[in-house]
């Protein structure tokens, strides 16, 4: 018998459960990296575009101005393309959320 994780809810037939529940599997992680590499990368960019209007103009700014302009695009390039919500699954309704919550009021 292969060492296999039980299936959770709605990992029975039902393909979009299925898509929905791999998703969520890594979903903590691999959001983490995707927002990460949104803010390097567009402070990089915008840097470096900054650091390049900064010579051409002869000013010593911009290269802060971009910085931050790169920072606010990759928070909200990774907002829109959903990866700043919580990627954790909730517990499905009936399921028992802390010990003893079946337990009644003594």
């Amino acid at each position: 018998m292969a060492d296999r994780p039980a299936a959770g809810p709605g990992a029975g037939g039902d393909p979009s459960a299925q898509n929905e529940q791999a998703r969520l599997a890594n979903g903590g992680y691999n959001a983490g990296i995707a927002v990460l590499s949104y803010m390097i990368g567009g402070i990089a960019v915008w840097s470096l575009i900054g650091w390049g209007l900064d010579n051409l103009l002869d000013t010593r700014w911009l290269v802060l101005a971009g910085a931050f302009l790169g920072a606010a695009g990759g928070f909200y390039l990774s907002h829109m393309h959903n990866l700043t919500r919580n990627h954790t699954p909730s517990p499905q309704r009936g399921s028992r959320a802390t010990p003893g919550a079946e337990d009644g009021p003594e």
